[in-house]
């Protein structure tokens, strides 16, 4: 009578088990490391989606006065000059007071505290993206996908926010009388004018921000690179960001500029008593009346001084952020 062997004893069996154990194993890791992951993808989107909202909130009001004034030399056909700019300023102050300067900038808000925060985070997203596909890592991207993940956020952006972009615009231009909030624009527009109206100027908006995000983020990123490369240091100064920031500001708002007058002109036809076209209808419009350069670039010097120090104030205050809530987060 033969005595049978215990199973843990079983040569093959044993092994079975013990590979068994390490598959189940090896599964309950790549699922723990798959979830940690996605906690992390999301609290990376979700800390880009604060800092840049953050980031336009506060370079938008800095410059909220100038911005006004230039939409209004934009959209009229006033000679603009320094002087006319602040002479406007003053009065606007005397006339309607300290706080008027500041109108339209609660639409602004609206419209800026998405579309920063889409813009920041789609940028992250598709470095990303491009990195993978290229085998780089987000910072260390070639040039051309570093200007086309710019130029990719920058149109993302403005697709999901531009109504909000034309009710600003149109709050900057006309007296209180007319709009007395942001939901009255909207009403108005669909009454009178038709839901259509929400998007006059769209593609111009998109081909200028093709160029100017593009740009202004390629500028950004490839300074910041550069710096460490020579400077030896992993991360700029504060001031350092600043002057960075107002570069890519500087060539990014100077590339896309008259598309940027021709979609002030279409956004606020109706109520600045233009007619309503085209691109091309709107550009030939600007030059007949204006000239070429004194039409398509007015206030151009206005944004040269705007333009930098809000998108210095926009990046520097973006990765300032950034740093911070990795290290709460850490």
């Amino acid at each position: 009578m033969g005595l049978s062997l215990p199973l843990s004893s079983t040569p093959g069996m044993g092994n079975g088990v013990q590979e068994g154990s390490v598959r189940l194993r090896e599964d309950a890791e790549a699922v723990l490391a798959g979830a940690v992951s996605s906690k992390r993808d999301h609290r990376q989107v979700l800390s880009s989606l604060l800092s840049g909202a953050l980031a336009g909130a506060l370079a938008k009001t800095a410059v909220a006065p100038l911005d006004r004034t230039k939409i209004i030399f934009q959209v009229s056909s006033k000679r603009f000059s320094a002087k006319e700019a602040f002479r406007l300023l003053y009065f606007t102050y005397l006339n309607e007071g300290f706080l008027s300067l500041w109108r339209g900038n609660s639409a602004t808000m609206v419209r800026v505290i998405p579309y920063a925060a889409i813009q920041f985070s789609a940028h992250e997203e598709y470095k990303r993206i491009l990195g993978h596909y290229y085998g780089f890592r987000g910072e260390a991207l070639p040039p051309w996908p570093r200007l086309l993940a710019g130029a990719l956020a920058g149109t993302t952006a403005a697709s999901l926010t531009y109504p909000l972009d034309l009710v600003r615009a149109r709050m900057a231009v006309t007296p209180k009388e007319m709009y007395s909030n942001i939901f009255h624009v909207f009403i108005r527009i669909s009454r009178e004018e038709g839901l259509k109206t929400l998007y006059f100027g769209f593609t111009p908006t998109v081909l200028g921000v093709i160029p100017y995000a593009g740009l202004s983020f390629f500028t950004y990123e490839s300074l910041k690179s550069l710096h460490r490369e020579y400077s030896g240091r992993p991360q700029p100064y504060p001031f350092e960001r600043m002057v960075f920031g107002a570069c890519a500001g500087l060539i990014g708002q100077s590339a896309s500029y008259p598309l940027d007058v021709v979609r002030r002109r279409m956004q606020t036809a109706g109520v600045t008593g233009h007619q309503h076209g085209s691109i091309l209808s709107t550009l030939r419009s600007i030059v007949r009346e204006e000239g070429a350069v004194r039409g398509l670039y007015k206030g151009l010097s206005m944004n040269w001084l705007k333009g930098p120090i809000a998108v210095g104030i926009s990046f520097t205050t973006f990765d300032l952020m950034q740093i911070l809530l990795r290290r709460l987060q850490s």
